[in-house]
Parts: C-alpha cells; sequence; structure tokens
C-alpha cells in the first residue's frame, strides 16, 4: 500500500510503498477514503512528543470502510462505512485514561496510508448525514472538544462561553457543539477575519488579542464567562482568570504557548474558579459525541484537501496556522 511515512525528526513525510497491515484477532483493517491533519501530527515531526519511534506513519484521523476482519466474530463489520476512535485503550475509568493509553499514530501506526489497522472496539458506523471526507475530520478535535465541555466542565444552555485561538478544529467543534446547545458563545484570535468567520458559525463576537487591553475590551462588550476553554496556556491565561465568573469552570487541553508562569491563586479562590485539564476522551465520550454530531447534524469545516501524495505539504500548510478549520487527505 502507499503511505505517508516520517523516518526521523524534522524528516520530511515520504509516500512510499510499505506492507498491507494484517489484522490480529479483534483487529479490524480499514480503507481509507480520507484523512485529516492535527496539529500532534506537526509536534511529532518537530521531536516535540514523548515516545518516538521511526518509521511511523502519522495521522490519528480516518474514515472509510472495513476491509477485512481479524476473526469470524466481526464479520458484521466487512463492507461498512466506518469513523475510526483515534483513542486507544483507554481503560475502564471515565475519570482519566490508564498508562497504556495512547493515540492513533504513534507508536501504532496512523491513517496518512491507504489502509489502516485498527482494534474493531474503536470503529463507529459513519453518521449517514456526513461525507467520508467530513467524518475524516471529526474525532480527534470533535472528541477533545466534545470531552472538555461536556465531560468536564459540563456545559449548559444557560452558560456563556469563551474559546480561545478560534480558527483550529478542536476550537471550531467546540464552537459549534456549544452553539448547537444554544449557549452564547465569544471567541478570541489573532485574525479579524477568523473572528469574523466565527460570528457567521454563530459566535456572537470575539476579541482580537493581538490588541491592548483586548480582555478589558471584551469584559465590556460579553461581561464574564461560565465556561472557558483554552488551548494555549502561556502569558495569556491570567487574562481568562479575570474573564472568568464566579463560580467558573476553565477547561484546558493543550498548552502551545507554552507553562503558565504566575497564576493568580487568590483570584481562582476567592472566584471560586475550577480549573480542569481535559485530554482526548473516553469511548463513552466518543459515542456521546457522534449521537450530538448526527442529533444536531453537525458537519465540520474544511479548510483544504490535499492529496496523500502531497502529505508533506499538508504539514506545512497547517504548520503556518492560517487555517480556519481542518485540512483533510484525500486517499483513495
Amino acid at each position: 500500500m502507499k503511505a505517508a511515512v516520517l523516518h526521523a525528526v524534522h524528516a520530511p513525510l515520504q509516500l512510499s510503498e510499505v506492507a498491507t497491515p494484517t489484522p490480529a484477532s479483534g483487529e479490524a483493517l480499514v480503507k481509507l477514503q480520507y484523512a485529516a491533519l492535527n496539529h500532534r501530527d506537526v509536534w511529532i515531526q518537530k521531536g516535540q512528543y514523548a515516545g518516538l519511534k521511526f518509521p511511523i506513519i502519522l495521522g490519528s484521523d480516518g474514515a472509510g470502510t472495513v476491509e477485512a476482519v481479524g476473526n469470524e466474530a466481526h464479520r458484521e463489520w466487512l463492507g461498512k462505512a466506518v469513523i475510526i476512535n483515534p483513542s486507544l485503550d483507554w481503560g475502564p475509568s471515565e475519570l482519566a485514561q490508564q498508562k497504556s493509553y495512547r493515540i492513533l499514530g504513534l507508536p501504532d501506526d496512523g491513517t496518512f496510508a491507504e489502509y489502516v489497522k485498527v482494534p474493531v472496539e474503536n470503529l463507529a458506523p459513519k453518521p449517514e448525514h456526513l461525507s467520508f471526507e467530513a467524518a475524516a475530520a471529526l474525532p480527534l478535535a470533535g472528541l477533545t472538544a466534545y470531552r472538555a465541555l461536556f465531560s468536564r466542565a459540563h456545559l449548559s444552555a444557560q452558560d456563556k462561553v469563551l474559546i480561545t485561538g478560534i480558527g483550529g478544529g478542536v476550537a471550531l467543534f467546540a464552537l459549534q457543539f456549544a452553539v448547537a446547545l444554544g449557549a452564547e458563545v465569544w471567541v478570541t484570535s489573532s485574525s479579524d477575519e477568523k473572528l469574523a468567520r466565527a460570528v457567521s458559525l454563530g459566535a456572537k463576537g470575539g476579541a482580537n488579542y493581538l490588541q491592548p487591553n483586548w480582555s478589558e475590551t471584551l469584559q465590556k462588550q460579553a461581561g464574564l464567562f461560565n465556561v472557558i476553554l483554552d488551548s494555549a496556556g502561556g502569558e495569556g491565561f491570567s487574562a481568562l482568570i479575570n474573564l472568568a465568573a464566579p463560580g467558573a469552570r476553565v477547561v484546558f487541553v493543550g498548552a502551545t504557548r507554552g507553562a503558565v508562569k504566575e497564576l493568580a491563586l487568590q483570584k481562582i479562590f476567592w472566584k471560586q474558579l475550577s480549573l480542569l485539564g481535559s485530554t482526548m476522551g473516553s469511548p463513552a465520550d466518543f459515542s456521546a459525541m457522534l449521537k450530538f454530531v448526527a442529533q444536531h447534524r453537525l458537519t465540520a469545516v474544511i479548510d483544504y484537501t490535499f492529496a496523500l501524495a502531497d502529505a508533506e505539504q499538508a504539514l506545512r500548510y497547517m504548520d503556518h496556522a492560517k487555517q480556519f478549520g481542518k485540512i483533510t487527505l484525500k486517499i483513495s
């Protein structure tokens, strides 16, 4: 099969002929129609991720049809259109993942290939209203956004929500989920164009965090927020503490701007804030997310589609951080 393979840190992805994997008992072989990129893929290529191994086929997101299964007990999956849950071996607890937990695409070969081997338990029927491309764009970012908002922050329709860094997959799915629930949503970005596009998707408004005193301006417009979703951390995190309403839930799913050097503990305990870390999601989260997406007939915002042969170009495009929506690979 053809696959985009990473051979070393900082090496470009190379389209190569590799052996098609054979599913073992409890596994399925999926013939992929589309895959999708995540920032995780860029960070692995740059060596900014734990547990590196080479060669590796990157890619956590994909959708296609089941071509083969490892044992007769799973024959009902053959020929089915499926979406892949990239959250492998979560474990028995809904509170957090177990030690053996991992994400498809490292250390297991991922979806930047014509075929991928995954546990049958990580398959779900493709939502009927979604194309293969839209389904492929959903799993990692959709799961991350869903768990953060619902399982961790317990979002309700009465909440006022702030989502930082609109334009990436997690932030956009979070916007769509919160709007579909009926919550009032505000966003931040470094781009006025992205702010305007977020409003077209249902956001009430937003703030450009490159502008001086952006948080004070946003507070005058919107007031304080009951739920704040952040993936950046860094110096701007203190502004989010100021924007949090008494009793608010501040949930963070990443730290792209690095560590938070100073945290105003007095504000946190006086305002009765909850700081909530969240990573990916459980099988129950994935199932609930798919049900929510189907119920509200939500679909992914796709920014650009590349061919599998252009996977390296797709990574460089993502690395420039100009996209608004998911970047996908057309496999077959």
